[in-house]
């Protein structure tokens, strides 16, 4: 059975760090494209990191770019985002998502499995 089991989140100041991360199990997760998502109230899911299965190139939300960090631990079969100098406006649910593509995309539609998703709050 294929599961993502997300983890990490939690309550932090403006400017500080977190770091999620998405455990697979049931299949391996090398073999997929994996991306994060998050979900603020009233808002659309939206892409904001993935990594390509086999040789593990990378993408980002440009509101993300050079704070926020995908990377993998094959042995752990776990994708890791780390998020620094985070901001209010990074508040939401954060999902990662599996999928069959090939080569990077950040859009919702081309993932077929979730998890549970993990509340990051960012405020003072």
């Amino acid at each position: 059975q294929v599961q993502l089991v997300e983890s990490g989140g939690g309550l932090v100041q403006p400017g500080g760090s977190l770091r999620l991360s998405c455990a697979a199990s049931g299949f391996i997760l090398n073999n997929y494209l994996i991306g994060w998502f998050r979900q603020a109230p009233g808002k659309e899911r939206e892409g904001v990191s993935c990594i390509s299965r086999r040789d593990g190139s990378t993408d980002y939300l440009d509101s993300v770019k050079g704070r926020f960090a995908i990377s993998r631990d094959i042995a752990k079969n776990t994708v890791y985002l780390q998020m620094n100098s985070l901001k209010p406006e990074d508040t939401g649910v954060y999902y990662c998502g599996a999928s069959n593509t090939w080569g990077k995309t950040l859009s919702r539609g081309a993932y077929e499995y979730w998890g549970q998703g993990t509340q990051v709050t960012v405020s003072s």
